[in-house]
């Protein structure tokens, strides 16, 4: 079985993109989103096909939020500057700013399953030993960033404090591009609750984003916060064991992998993030090394069993739960 830069290059023969494919992807996506935004916008809908359409609207957003942070990967329409154009201007609706995600988001592979306490990029994670001995505030701080609500409310706490205001605020003239991904998102609700009514802003941006952010955040949480995944620290952390001990593979229909641009093959994405996410499958179907991973899925239980866990135990070499810690 190949390991490391063996294993890492045998992937790259995936990362060949077709453009007509990656163009036909993102457009068909962002026709959903319009068709399902603008019949949403009716309020003479019943109540439930409206509600029904909102929710629709959110898996779309999925779709669309995955497609982009695959461009930003450059794993798709490379150097193409109407996709440039066009992509970071979705980016700053679905308030994920180049500056930023780019930059926190490059850090989260290069340091995934690092222990840390700055969670850059991804949600911090730090060993038994390291948490008794921070102080009360900063052992409440670690837990209030893995709680499960600060994950599912991730409209709030990640993309709109943590992705844009914290960053503009700490780095202006780094991240203007923030303040105008708050000011174009929120100004798209303002500007339908103006002239459609409340119930408008709420069922085409309030309401979709929120399933859109919550189901993004868990599952960036989850498909590194997992029964059996491993953490180490710096000096003996290695790329590709990472990708493969580190990070899960999402079981799901093929109606979610759709909405969800296969995003749940995260293992084989942290291999190689320059592979278009539409041959991630592939990648994984050709390389048997890919296959025998962890996985984890959105039954209630295994999300359950995920964010139970809150430190790394490096004597049982597992995360444990706070009660594991007792």
């Amino acid at each position: 079985m190949r390991t490391g830069k063996e294993l890492i290059s045998a992937s790259k023969q995936f990362t060949e993109e077709n453009k007509l494919r990656s163009w036909f992807e993102i457009l068909i996506t962002i026709v959903c989103c319009g068709a399902a935004f603008f019949v949403v916008l009716n309020n003479q809908l019943p109540f439930a096909a409206r509600l029904s359409l909102s929710i629709l609207l959110g898996l779309f957003y999925v779709r669309l939020f995955v497609i982009y942070h695959d461009f930003q990967h450059r794993a798709i329409l490379r150097k193409d500057k109407v996709a440039d154009i066009l992509m970071n201007t979705l980016g700053l609706y679905i308030l994920a700013p180049k500056a930023i995600w780019t930059r926190s988001h490059e850090h989260h592979h290069n340091n995934n399953s690092k222990l840390t306490m700055s969670g850059i990029g991804s949600y911090p994670t730090i060993s038994k030993e390291r948490f008794i001995s921070l102080s009360k505030g900063e052992q409440r701080l670690y837990l209030i960033n893995r709680h499960p609500l600060t994950v599912i409310f991730g409209y709030f706490t990640l993309f709109t404090y943590w992705l844009n205001l914290k960053s503009f605020i700490q780095s202006p003239r780094k991240h203007v591009d923030s303040l105008v991904a708050l000011v174009l998102h929120f100004g798209v609700a303002g500007v339908v609750w103006y002239f459609f009514g409340f119930d408008s802003a709420v069922y085409t941006v309030f309401l979709p984003f929120f399933i859109t952010f919550g189901m993004g955040a868990y599952l960036f949480y989850s498909q590194h916060n997992f029964p059996g995944a491993r953490f180490a620290e710096n000096h003996d952390w290695k790329y590709d064991e990472a990708a493969l001990m580190s990070t899960s593979f999402m079981k799901m229909s093929p109606v979610m992998h759709w909405f969800t641009a296969n995003i749940g093959y995260h293992h084989v994405h942290h291999l190689n993030s320059r592979i278009p996410f539409y041959r991630l499958k592939e990648a994984m179907d050709s390389m048997p090394e890919l296959a025998d991973v962890r996985t984890t899925s959105w039954n209630p239980v295994a999300m359950w069993k995920c964010f139970r866990l809150k430190l790394w135990d490096p004597d049982r070499e597992e995360m444990i739960t706070m009660s594991g810690l007792k």
